[in-house]
Order: C-alpha cells, then structure tokens, then sequence
C-alpha cells in the first residue's frame, strides 16, 4: 500500500498527508515556516516552539500555524 506509513492531519483547516512518527519540527521545516512569525495550536493548545522536536504528530491531529503581520 501506498500510503502506509502516512497519516492525515489538519493543517489550516486543510487535510494533509505527513509521515508516521514524525515531529512537528519536521512538518514546520516541510511547510516553509519561519519560526519566528507564527503561533503554533495543536489540538486547540498553544505549543511551546522550543519543544518542536519532542512534539509527535498523530493521525487526525488538527494544527493551526498563525502568522504575526505586523502593521500601523
């Protein structure tokens, strides 16, 4: 099977495809994010970004990445 060792997940409201075990610190790399400019909810929770690598992605994980705009 294809997708066996995939597992969706919600990113933005979009369902998206990701790896089985993977950490949410690779998702952020795969995704293009900088770090710096956005607010990460995992389950409706705000996530600490220096504990990025010690988070695991879960099937059906819902994940909402926000980004700080700045402005006068």
């Amino acid at each position: 099977m294809k997708f066996k060792n995939k597992i969706k997940i919600k990113v933005n409201g979009k369902k998206v495809l990701f790896n089985k075990n993977q950490s949410m610190k690779i998702l952020i790399k795969k995704l293009k994010i900088p770090l710096n400019k956005v607010a990460i909810e995992l389950n409706k929770k705000i996530i600490d970004k220096k504990k990025l690598n010690m988070i695991k992605i879960n099937k059906n994980d819902n994940i909402e990445i926000v980004h700080f705009i700045g402005g006068g």
